[in-house]
């Protein structure tokens, strides 16, 4: 079994996913972006593509982070460590997620989600051995497409200056965004705040993994305050919330490590050496 060292073997087993993956090298389109670009969003959504700061920067074709947090299977469960590194492309959209989950000292789950021409697919395995968790079909891919967006509206707006997305006011601290992939089409709600910032996402477009099976539910990721620290907005914190009906389930929460997060990069460098200070 391969020896896993905290990040840099969950970004060999990111390496090796997206190699598989075949995406484009890129790069992506380096015209910066303008008014005139954010001209037909609603008003709202424009401040905020203002306040993330994407006008006169070429738009975002992919990125790459890591995620640390928590993360349960229930309510009743206790809360698991969990190290998590992504690679996304916005050339042909497409989410490549690793995780390691400490269910207990000697016993770690590594997973993966991916979002891939269409395709979502959930994937997990004790000590990276046995299959604990496999999920596949259409709503992975719709689920799949969902988080891509939801992701897309917390560290890279830019990419989403495409005709495949579609906007709609709803008032004047909320919009609705709509992304279009493979005959896919996922719908959300986004909110700013009084520095037209994101604090929540919302969409039912996503499927709950529950006991009784998979469930269509309401899907929200509620943020923390944004800092500035890193020389762009950065979301300090967030979390990951089912609305069921019997009530709401916190399943997730945690943080982006700012300083692990690189823009356009092309596949062959998603596991690249960290900057000094990052782990």
């Amino acid at each position: 079994m391969e020896a896993i060292t905290p990040g840099r073997g969950l970004r060999r087993r990111l390496r090796r996913a997206v190699d598989a993956a075949q995406l484009p090298d890129g790069p992506g389109d380096p015209t910066p972006v303008t008014d005139d670009d954010l001209a037909p969003l609603p008003e709202p959504a424009r401040r905020w593509m203002r306040a993330a700061g994407v006008l006169g920067q070429p738009r975002t074709w992919s990125f790459r982070v890591q995620f640390r947090g928590e993360f349960r299977l229930r309510p009743d469960k206790p809360w698991m460590r969990c190290e998590a590194w992504q690679y996304t492309s916005a050339i042909a959209p497409a989410r490549i997620y690793v995780m390691r989950i400490d269910m207990n000292p000697v016993l770690p789950m590594f997973g993966s989600d991916t979002y891939l021409r269409g395709r979502g697919r959930m994937h997990g395995k004790a000590l990276g051995l046995v299959t604990v968790a496999d999920g596949a079909g259409p709503e992975f891919d719709i689920g799949e497409l969902s988080t891509y967006l939801n992701d897309a509206v917390m560290l890279a707006p830019s990419t989403l200056l495409v005709p495949a997305v579609e906007w709609a006011p709803v008032d004047d601290r909320s919009f609705d965004v709509v992304m279009r992939d493979h005959g896919l089409t996922s719908t959300a709600r986004v909110w700013l705040d009084a520095d037209d910032r994101v604090v929540d996402f919302r969409t039912e477009d996503r499927y709950a993994d529950l006991p009784g099976g998979v469930v269509r539910a309401l899907w929200s990721t509620p943020l923390a305050p944004w800092s500035d620290a890193t020389g762009r907005t950065f979301p300090t914190g967030g979390r990951a919330v089912w609305h069921l009906d019997d009530g709401e389930l916190e399943y997730a929460h945690g943080a982006f490590v700012p300083e692990t997060l690189v823009r356009d990069i092309p596949p062959s460098a998603c596991a690249d050496p960290l900057p000094p200070g990052a782990s």
